[in-house]
This record gives structure tokens, sequence and C-alpha cells, in this order.
């Protein structure tokens, strides 16, 4: 559920954790998911398939959005819009003046402006049947355009947990890489984002 607090700002749950307040309704369990899919459909995947035009760098315009966006729930308007994204723990989605983009999980060709990322490590969660292939071929993206990096092996052992029990946490000499032309882009808080990650770059972490 999604609400709004008048001093917080949007938030998740039955109340705002910094005050309290239950604040005023914006959207249930149910209409937060099916509007999820469609930003997450539109803005990653398949924004012609719905009318709209992306630039080079993701960012689709916000009114033309919310227009298509409309056409198919119609309850769906620009606030409740902007209470999904601005709530979302994970900071999938950005709302910059008057356009709207996804900030990671493209799987069409985007070319991603954000700060290059300064770090000597990253951290890449995988299955144990991943392992070897990956540390003699290095690490490509799967069915996205860029690979999606952690900051700590602990965030990485949490997003690989979703799609296998037992992950192995590689470690990225990401230093290296970037003294090699190698660039690593900051998507948010704990997501980087890179093209590709050459083997000898890459070793099991140390638990």
């Amino acid at each position: 559920m999604i609400r709004k607090c008048e001093e917080h700002g949007y938030f998740r749950g039955e109340e705002c954790l910094k005050c309290g307040e239950r604040g005023k309704f914006m959207l249930d369990d149910e209409h937060e998911m099916r509007l999820g899919r469609f930003v997450s459909g539109v803005l990653r995947h398949f924004p012609d398939d719905v009318g709209l035009d992306m630039d080079a760098q993701g960012w689709i315009e916000l009114d033309a959005f919310c227009e298509a966006m409309k056409k198919r729930y119609k309850w769906a308007g620009k606030m409740r819009l902007v209470s999904l994204v601005e709530s979302d723990p994970k900071q999938r989605y950005e709302i910059d003046n008057s356009f709207i983009r996804a900030r990671y999980g493209h799987s069409i060709d985007v070319d991603l402006d954000y700060p290059l990322y300064d770090s000597d490590v990253l951290y890449y969660g995988v299955s144990q049947e991943e392992v070897d292939m990956l540390l003699e071929n290095g690490i490509k993206p799967y069915r996205q355009t860029y690979i999606h990096l952690s900051n700590s092996s602990q965030r990485a052992r949490q997003a690989a947990s979703v799609h296998t029990d037992n992950p192995v946490i590689l470690e990225i000499d990401a230093a290296s890489a970037a003294k090699d032309g190698y660039e690593f882009l900051c998507a948010n808080e704990e997501i980087v984002l890179s093209k590709e990650i050459l083997p000898e770059y890459i070793e099991i972490a140390d638990d």
C-alpha cells in the first residue's frame, strides 16, 4: 500500500516510519502491482508498443507517458505514478522535471548517463552452476543491456537469492578494470551498472 505523509512524502505501508502518521491513501497493493508492471514494461522493454518515444538515455516525456498509462488504467493519474516512483525502496525509476525513465533493468538498447562509480571492488551473486563458466568467460548481460553489480557482498547475496538458494559471491576488481578503460555507472545507492566484466577482474569473494 502506498500513502502520502504531508510532512515526509510518499511511503509504503500503513504508517509513515518517520512520524507514525497514516497519511493520505494513494494505491492499494493490487493497483500498485498492476501499475508497477506497466511502468516496468514500458520504461524497460516496450515503449514502442504503447506509442511512446524514448531517447538514447532512456527518458520518456512524463505527460505522454501519463496519457498512455491512463488509456490502460483510467484510475492511474500522474500523482499515483509519482507516488509509485518516489516510494519505491529499490529506486527503480526516476522523474526529472518533465521526463521519466527506469534507472536499470533495460532489455532495450539505452546509453545511460549516470556518474561513474569510484570503488576498488564490486560484487555479483551467481548460482553454483554458473561459477566456473563466469570465471572462465567473464560476465556479460543476459536479457538486459547492462550487468547489475552490487556495492556490497551482502546486497549481492540478497539479489542472487531471488534466483538461487545458495549463491556464490564473485568479487570484481573494479579499480583495475576502471584503469583499463571499463566504466561502472552508479544507478542508485546500491546498484552499479557495467556492459562487460572480463575474467581477469573476477574472483570468488572471501566470505
